[in-house]
């Protein structure tokens, strides 16, 4: 049984603010080591079921936040940037479920460090029409490669969101939102107790599922006008609104890869203070 962890940091244990999940400062050195916890927590209660193999993506920021050599010696780590399908890469390679770990709220909604993709410059995501978290977005990836998600963890705002694109995933609250830089926490000993007791249950539901392929639609709308032309220029992609675009693609692979490429020219397209 092979199962995949993507791994996002802004819903890992205790972490609230933007230095806890910035590389460099001292703050992001201490929160490195509750992420790779909350990591082993999943693994343990994995193998502890029967998984055979554990591929762990690094699906924030840099994709260098966890650390090695702390790392479960069963698991295999897949660490750094500029992978085909970004936080999803693995789920193509024959996994039996996915497990979504550290995530957390979208743009436009209540959540510790909410967000899509671009921390701040994106005020909402929708994928055929409907509301999108990066959950969302990679549980239509999953079900395109006939991958489950198998358990979801992060804040309660994640979870309450979780319910609706994968219902019958295992979900663990790590922390309450207050606001989007404050939260109510469990300490590092209960959450890795959840996650190993969860993680455990839901290996039961592994297993391929019948691929769901097909075309989809994205909608990105911004904060400033000047996104929204800088991402326009991009073939497919058209300006649907004085801060939105919108594009179709034929598979959610396709649709996913276009979406890298909208944040990558809206990421270049601020202008320091301003946007």
């Amino acid at each position: 049984m092979r199962i995949l962890i993507s791994a996002d940091m802004e819903g890992a244990t205790g972490v609230t603010w933007t230095d806890d999940v910035v590389p460099g400062s001292p703050q992001w050195d201490r929160f490195r080591r509750l992420f790779t916890g909350d990591v082993n927590a999943v693994l343990a209660g994995l193998y502890e079921a029967g998984a055979s193999d554990v591929l762990v993506n690094e699906a924030h920021s840099s994709q260098r936040n966890l650390l090695l050599e702390d790392l479960d010696p069963r698991a295999r780590m897949l660490t750094g940037r500029h992978k085909p399908l970004s936080m999803m890469q693995g789920v193509d390679s024959g996994v039996d479920g996915v497990v979504f770990l550290g995530y957390h709220a979208g743009a436009g909604f209540d959540g510790v460090l909410s967000h899509t993709y671009l921390e701040n410059q994106i005020t909402g995501v929708w994928l055929d029409d409907v509301p999108a978290s990066e959950g969302r977005l990679n549980a239509g990836m999953a079900a395109e490669y006939g991958v489950p998600v198998l358990l979801v963890s992060g804040d309660d705002k994640t979870c309450d969101d979780a319910r609706d694109y994968a219902p019958e995933a295992e979900l663990v609250q790590v922390k309450e939102c207050v606001s989007r830089y404050a939260a109510i926490c469990l300490p590092p000993a209960r959450t890795a107790e959840l996650l190993t007791g969860a993680a455990a249950d839901a290996v039961g539901r592994a297993g391929r599922e019948e691929r769901q392929v097909g075309p989809h639609r994205i909608e990105v709308e911004f904060d400033a006008s000047h996104l929204a032309q800088a991402t326009a220029v991009i073939p497919t992609v058209e300006q649907i609104g004085t801060r939105r675009v919108g594009f179709d693609a034929p598979t959610m692979t396709e649709a996913m890869k276009c979406f890298k490429v909208v944040t990558a020219i809206a990421a270049g397209a601020v202008q320091g203070i301003y946007g």
